[in-house]
């Protein structure tokens, strides 16, 4: 890695990114956060090469992340970790980034060419827009789960840095804006979220479990089905169906169904059987944690 040249204040051009890129920056900061991702960070650094501000919130990473990081020309900030909005509220806070406007990332995502054209594009115009939801192509190895990984699935990722903060909302962050106040982007990130392997999965999303169902205990679920018919966006239905989501028997079963039926995710083939298998065990750890939590609090 040593002899690999690097873009000054930027990250390192790889022979597979078009050097006309390098030329061309873009206005936008780049926020990454990280912990022990020297799997993936190169990969996720290359595909923003076209940013001259790339800032990597690390949370103590062991593997060298931070020092892979350095090497391909992001700066690396340190914060303990509590949870993802905070790690990117001090992004937007604290660590002095250059420009209007900020793209979020994981360190197992990339950007698509597409996306990129299109941030820029953004940039460049007059947007009156304070932040943009981004949809997520989910990959298992190098497999796109189109069905059975609910794409579009859509996230706030980016926006203008005095106007898009983030909040907990169980497992995952939120954006703390309202609806009016967001477009919607078309262009994707590739999220490869099985990067580390299967047992790295399913024991984040262990941890992932118990942070949903202490969120549903603690925040009572008003989603009534008429809401259902009163959103105006996908986005909205998506959010009321979850809330609704929480009210089902056997939930577990519901969702692999769900996930791989009515989603057809069986054309994904054994991929999407796998997701569709390890969606429902998500939910039934979930469901597992509210079981003992509540039997702990009888207890007392």
């Amino acid at each position: 890695m040593a002899g690999r040249r690097r873009k000054p204040g930027g990250v390192h051009q790889s022979a597979a990114i078009d050097l006309a890129v390098m030329d061309d920056v873009c206005k936008v900061s780049v926020v990454v956060l990280t912990f022990n991702e020297a799997i993936n960070i190169e990969r996720c650094l290359e595909s923003v090469a076209w940013s001259d501000d790339v800032v990597v919130v690390d949370s103590g990473s062991t593997d060298g992340t931070g020092e892979m990081a350095e090497a391909l020309g992001a700066r690396v900030v340190t914060r303990r970790f509590d949870n993802f909005a905070n790690q990117r509220n001090f992004a937007l806070d604290s660590a002095n980034l250059k420009h209007e406007w900020v793209l979020h990332l994981d360190a197992d995502e990339i950007v698509s060419s597409e996306l990129r054209a299109e941030i820029r594009g953004v940039v460049r115009g007059a947007s009156g827009m304070a932040a943009y939801f981004v949809p997520s192509r989910l990959m298992m190895g190098s497999k796109w789960l189109r069905h059975s990984g609910m794409y579009p699935s859509y996230q706030a990722r980016f926006g203008r840095r005095d106007r898009l903060r983030f909040q907990m909302i169980g497992h995952g962050q939120r954006e703390v804006l309202e609806l009016a106040e967001m477009g919607t982007l078309r262009g994707h990130l590739l999220h490869f979220n099985f990067s580390k392997g299967m047992s790295d999965w399913i024991g984040k999303h262990a941890r992932y479990a118990r942070d949903e169902a202490a969120a549903i205990i603690a925040v009572p679920n008003d989603s009534r089905v008429i809401d259902l018919f009163r959103a105006t966006s996908a986005l909205e239905r998506r959010r009321v169906w979850k809330g609704l989501s929480r009210r089902m028997p056997a939930r577990p079963l519901a969702k692999f169904l769900y996930v791989y039926v009515l989603r057809l995710g069986f054309l994904d083939g054994l991929a999407g059987l796998r997701y569709a298998a390890l969606m429902g065990l998500y939910e039934w750890l979930i469901d597992a944690n509210i079981t003992e939590e509540l039997e702990r609090k009888r207890a007392r």
